[in-house]
């Protein structure tokens, strides 16, 4: 049996971005250990299966469509979490998606450079969605004085990559703003921290070609000889959660399999 400290059964979760990837391995690692959680997505598309999943598994969920860059859906989702549970004890901010182009073009190329627009969508979908995610619900973790603030990075918040640049720069953002809003909630009791997952498929929604791709690149340029399972990411962030964790906070945690330091 594991110590007491390990145990999030009864705390009330939310996880943005949750319907696939990284964020459904968090919230199904969530809903087993006894948490409530709640789920959102831009789209049911996902949501919608993951949520009759877990139900059918005797694990429900509550899922909520909305925006995580939207201040506006923000507000409506922490009023849903609110009249459900009446606290909220734990937010993980783990939306996040790249768009791969370079700043410049190379000469002779004929690709284009990144543009506002995509500039504006990556740095809002990795960082500003936790900045507002954060805003929302951090009146309500102050007053209580307690809570626990979860962001999603990536590798790239340590090791730069060609052509990745507006996420790189996003996902070390991330990095700092979790550092300096620990600091900021510190005397409240909240802690805040950062996982920074590596390669991680989701065999259910990916596409196979590419994901065998992944599994077999792993087996060479990965440290420790493979891609990330799902689960992975939610087991540390089950941790990051519990009271195990309470005296950890400004940090990012590197979930990579040795990627980012190869």
């Amino acid at each position: 049996m594991l110590p007491k400290e390990f145990d999030v059964s009864g705390k009330s979760v939310i996880v943005t971005g949750a319907a696939r990837g990284i964020g459904k391995g968090i919230a199904r690692v969530f809903a087993e250990s006894g948490a409530k959680v709640m789920v959102t997505a831009l789209t049911d598309r996902y949501l919608t299966p993951l949520a009759e999943e877990m139900e059918a598994a005797g694990h429900p969920i509550i899922p909520v469509t909305a925006d995580a860059t939207d201040s506006g859906d923000w507000q409506r989702t922490v009023d849903i979490a609110l009249e459900a549970w009446g606290q909220i004890d734990v937010l993980i901010n783990n939306l996040g998606d790249a768009i791969r182009r370079p700043l410049v073009p190379a000469p002779g190329s004929d690709g284009a450079p990144i543009s506002d627009e995509e500039w504006r969508f990556v740095l809002d979908i990795n960082l500003t969605e936790a900045f507002k995610g954060s805003r929302a619900v951090g009146p309500h973790m102050i007053e209580r004085g307690r809570g626990r603030v979860i962001n999603i990075s990536g590798f790239a918040a340590r090791k730069g990559s060609p052509e990745m640049l507006v996420y790189s720069t996003a996902k070390a953002g991330l990095a700092r703003m979790t550092q300096t809003l620990a600091l900021e909630w510190a005397p409240y009791g909240i802690t805040v921290n950062c996982i920074a997952p590596g390669i991680f498929p989701d065999p259910e929604t990916g596409d196979p070609q590419q994901i065998a791709a992944s599994r077999e690149n792993a087996r060479t340029n990965i440290p420790l000889g493979r891609v990330g399972e799902l689960r992975e990411v939610g087991l540390l962030a089950l941790y990051l959660a519990s009271d195990a964790s309470a005296y950890m906070t400004g940090e990012t945690l590197y979930l990579d399999g040795g990627l980012s330091h190869a």
